[in-house]
């Protein structure tokens, strides 16, 4: 309730201040589309977050806050290319001021949005924002369940050549007296287990690769870019996301995330599918004082079922398949135009905190 009442006083302040003074300012009535981009952009405050020193000598820098609320109007009304958005900021009045731009002149060219989009990238804005909008509305929130969840990412560069590791045979049999082995080298996950979530995710790979998964009708899929791995609480809000090469198996991510969202949130449950049926992973939720509920990989063996209520939880999962849907479909997670795994994570961040904008709207009552 205190969310809502959150909410609720925040939209009045756009109805009785911001929108009369916007009306002043357009030269035409705004649209629906416009008024729904207004709030996305007043939730998100993208602006606080835009590093901007005006420059004592030589010629200034485009505006940073400016631009910015643009890339998050790409995302809110689907502009595949930043021509496409050049184009309308200047074709539209309306658009053009929301964003920031008082004139038509004023509006940089498309290699300045380039070049800034870099920098956010290089900063990672779109990380910072959604940990600051989590802040801001879920760090006082008790969530009960974290569906964890990774989808595919179509990139537009070629796959890194792999370089093949050579493996030295180890000898079979105890070592002969006064022989000593090379110890054998732990896993990534019993390495996660000491680490933190910062240097955990530092140790993934990142690089645009292939990737193989079967898909929900068991057929198996093959995809050329990277793989995005979310946190979803049960009300559909991106609390984490962490963007790694497609071929990272799902259950890589599973500590580092558990361990990135304890730190922003509170929360009960652990839903997670078959992929990440790891002991580790078990473990590292049981420490962190969740209660994991993972669906059992049978490994040739025969499926363990679940509990009744543990099933009628696990059914809460789909929330992060609903959520990784619309950010394809409805806030360009499908078109992808950059490359570099910087720029790409800022492309779907982008759209991932234009989605949690939207969640919030959802919740302003009638």
């Amino acid at each position: 309730m205190k969310l809502k009442e959150k909410i609720s006083w925040l939209m009045g302040r756009l109805q009785r201040q911001l929108f009369p003074w916007l009306e002043e300012c357009c030269v035409s009535p705004l649209t629906e589309q416009e008024i729904h981009l207004v709030k996305i952009l007043e939730f998100i405050k993208i602006e606080s977050h835009t590093a901007f020193n005006r420059q004592l000598m030589g010629r200034p820098p485009a505006e940073r806050k400016a631009i910015a609320r643009c890339f998050v109007a790409k995302a809110v009304l689907r502009y595949p290319h930043t021509r496409t958005l050049i184009h309308e900021l200047k074709a539209r009045p309306n658009l053009r001021c929301i964003c920031g731009f008082s004139r038509q002149k004023d509006i940089p060219s498309e290699s300045t949005f380039s070049r800034v989009f870099a920098e956010f990238a290089a900063n990672d804005l779109g990380t910072l924002v959604n940990d600051a909008l989590v802040e801001e509305y879920w760090s006082n929130e008790l969530v009960g369940h974290i569906s964890r969840d990774a989808t595919a990412i179509n990139g537009r560069e070629k796959a890194a050549k792999k370089v093949k590791q050579v493996k030295v045979p180890r000898k079979r049999g105890r070592p002969g007296k006064g022989e000593e082995r090379a110890p054998v080298e732990p896993k990534r996950l019993v390495i996660q287990l000491q680490q933190t979530a910062t240097e955990a995710i530092a140790d993934l790979p990142k690089m645009c690769d292939r990737g193989t998964k079967k898909n929900a009708k068991g057929y198996k899929e093959s995809w050329t870019g990277y793989k995005l791995h979310v946190d979803v609480n049960d009300a559909g809000f991106p609390l984490s996301a962490v963007l790694t090469s497609a071929s990272v198996h799902d259950s890589q991510v599973a500590i580092p995330l558990m361990k990135m969202t304890s730190n922003k949130v509170r929360y009960c449950y652990d839903l997670m599918d078959a992929a990440y049926d790891a002991e580790q992973i078990w473990r590292q939720s049981r420490e962190l004082g969740h209660v994991p509920i993972i669906d059992r990989n049978p490994r040739r063996k025969a499926a363990i079922p679940m509990a009744p209520h543990e099933a009628s939880r696990y059914n809460e999962r789909s929330v992060a398949e609903r959520f990784n849907s619309r950010l394809k479909e409805e806030f360009g997670g499908r078109n992808v135009m950059v490359r570099g795994a910087g720029k790409v994570m800022l492309h779907l961040m982008f759209g991932v905190i234009s989605l949690f904008a939207d969640h919030l709207l959802k919740l302003e009552p009638c």
